[in-house]
């Protein structure tokens, strides 16, 4: 039976989604790379000389789980992969490192917000527990999602790569959960920064700044990104941005980590004495009080 036209189509849209699928991981993988190496030094003084807390645990995860997972992207990307349970499969494997590695990045932005509200249990409690909750239940919704899709290969001779194609709704409910979490966040910081403002009659610009506000409306715009390009493109666009969140939220989240650790090194070596914990906005300075008093719940 000879295919028709529409099938054409259908297999010429199905290769180009690939091909454009394959660039983006491409591109991914060069702008992680070029910032590992714009902080090799940085990165391998803090994993050499800092103490082993939960937090720097936390940075490895969220550091380095995307490098798994764009190995698989670029494995699903450039290998033929006719079988499509294993490729399913694969697609699972990968799925699961990156959603370790974003929610270990919302947790450094967590406990981030709360350092910035003077570690106040009850603003930790709720907001570690809100992030449990928001991560188990996008990380269900999910897999749900993959489970329910269908696989996508190309019958065209010389392109290879599958992606998941989703023809339900669970792709967007399991956004929603993280970005109302993160809306939280910024809300939180917002209002902090604005108290301060008053309080010090500072610039409102600059507490934002000094507050990472602009680290906090990135990763919304990710998310509300994410959630506004399934209804606008293909599916394998928007499998693409769901990975880019994860590479740039950990870049920014790590980033944040190690500005802080080196500036807490260098306030100590230079011999001023730290006398307030909120001047790095931050917690998980590698030291046992600093760890037991602001993680210890």
């Amino acid at each position: 039976m000879e295919p028709s036209e529409a099938d054409d189509h259908v297999q010429v849209a199905v290769a180009w989604s690939l091909h454009y699928l394959a660039c983006i991981r491409m591109v991914q993988v060069t702008f992680w790379t070029y910032d590992y190496i714009c902080l090799l030094d940085e990165e391998w003084t803090y994993l050499l000389q800092s103490c082993w807390t939960r937090v720097k645990a936390l940075y490895i995860i969220a550091r380095y789980g995307p490098i798994f997972s764009l190995i698989l992207t670029l494995y699903l990307s450039f290998a033929p992969n006719e079988d499509l349970n294993k490729c399913r499969t694969l697609i699972e494997v990968y799925s699961c490192f990156g959603m370790i590695s974003l929610a270990c990045s919302e947790w450094i932005f967590a406990l981030r917000t709360c350092a910035l509200w003077n570690n106040n249990r009850i603003v930790l409690v709720t907001i570690l527990a809100t992030l449990f909750v928001v991560a188990a239940t996008s990380t269900g919704l999910r897999f749900t999602a993959i489970s329910s899709s269908y696989v996508m290969t190309s019958a065209i001779p010389g392109i290879t790569g599958c992606y998941t194609g989703s023809g339900d709704i669970w792709y967007f409910v399991s956004l929603v959960p993280l970005l109302v979490f993160q809306l939280g966040l910024v809300s939180l910081s917002l209002i902090h920064a604005v108290q301060n403002c008053r309080t010090d009659k500072g610039n409102l610009y600059v507490i934002m700044v000094k507050h990472n506000i602009f680290y906090y409306a990135c990763g919304v715009f990710l998310s509300a990104t994410n959630i506004l390009v399934p209804m606008l493109f293909s599916d394998a666009s928007h499998r693409s941005f769901e990975d880019l969140e994860v590479s740039i939220l950990a870049i920014l989240a790590t980033r944040m980590h190690l500005h802080f650790w080196h500036s807490d090194q260098r306030m100590r070596s230079s011999g001023l004495p730290i006398m307030l914990p909120s001047t790095y906005m931050l917690v998980g300075l590698e030291s046992e009080a600093a760890e037991a008093s602001i993680l210890r719940l």
